[in-house]
């Protein structure tokens, strides 16, 4: 079957259905657009995201199978344990969003470049601003050491990227999105595609038509705003963890 690549208009924010993403690359549906925080929200809540490179046009996916932790069956390890117990760290929500965003975009070992660009940055900053876009922060003492961010579709949170500066940093940081998350009901936590690092911390991949399913029960239910306030979450983690 002959498949096409959507061009999108600015004037409006509609996507094509997910299911006419392409097969290769997996997942590409739609190219143009913009980055509007109401564009944005519109992609999320309908199970599409937007990845591109700096010599990129402006890519938008929803790929199949999709990649997810299920909060229920989320196991923080022996070794994270005594991470939490050795190292001290504090953790916190929406303290330091952008911080987080430009530790995401820092460089990594082994790779060149960042597809978070800067335009990329601006654009989930006002997310942040608007109430839709999250962070969770590792510090230890006053330095930011680790983190992770990423967009809010009622009860559905869609990780858009990790970092660590310091050992096991972006795993509490992990642990403890899914402590804020696992009494809300919320059934999957989104990290979109799979790599062998989050296959090593338990994510699994599910169909895509099943993840927009339930994508459409999460955005039903919107979360009070004082989840998200800005936060010490230490002792939340600390008792999800079971190392009080």
């Amino acid at each position: 079957m002959t498949q096409f690549l959507t061009e999108l208009d600015t004037a409006t924010t509609i996507f094509p259905p997910t299911e006419y993403a392409l097969s290769e690359p997996n997942g590409l549906l739609a190219i143009g657009g913009d980055l509007s925080a109401d564009r944005l929200k519109r992609a999320y809540q309908s199970g599409i995201f937007p990845w591109f490179s700096e010599e990129d046009p402006l890519l938008w996916w929803s790929p199949d199978p999709r990649c997810v932790f299920d909060i229920a069956s989320f196991r923080v390890s022996r070794s994270l344990k005594k991470s939490l117990r050795r190292c001290g760290y504090t953790i916190s929500v929406n303290r330091a969003f952008d911080e987080v965003v430009a530790g995401c975009a820092g460089p990594r070992e082994q790779e060149s470049g960042t597809w978070i660009l800067p335009e990329m940055a601006h654009a989930y900053g006002e997310l942040h601003r608007q109430g839709a876009a999250h962070s969770i922060e590792v510090w230890a003492g006053e330095t930011l050491v680790g983190g992770l961010y990423g967009v809010c579709s009622g009860r559905q949170f869609s990780g858009e990227s990790m970092f660590f500066r310091q050992t096991d940093a972006s795993k509490v940081a992990l642990t403890g999105l899914v402590a804020l998350l696992h009494s809300t009901g919320a059934r999957w936590i989104d990290c979109q595609i799979a790599n062998p690092h989050l296959i090593s911390l338990g994510a699994i991949e599910v169909p895509r038509k099943q993840y927009i399913e339930q994508l459409n029960l999460e955005i039903c239910t919107v979360l009070p705003e004082e989840h998200w306030v800005a936060r010490d979450i230490t002792g939340l983690v600390s008792d999800y963890a079971g190392i009080n």
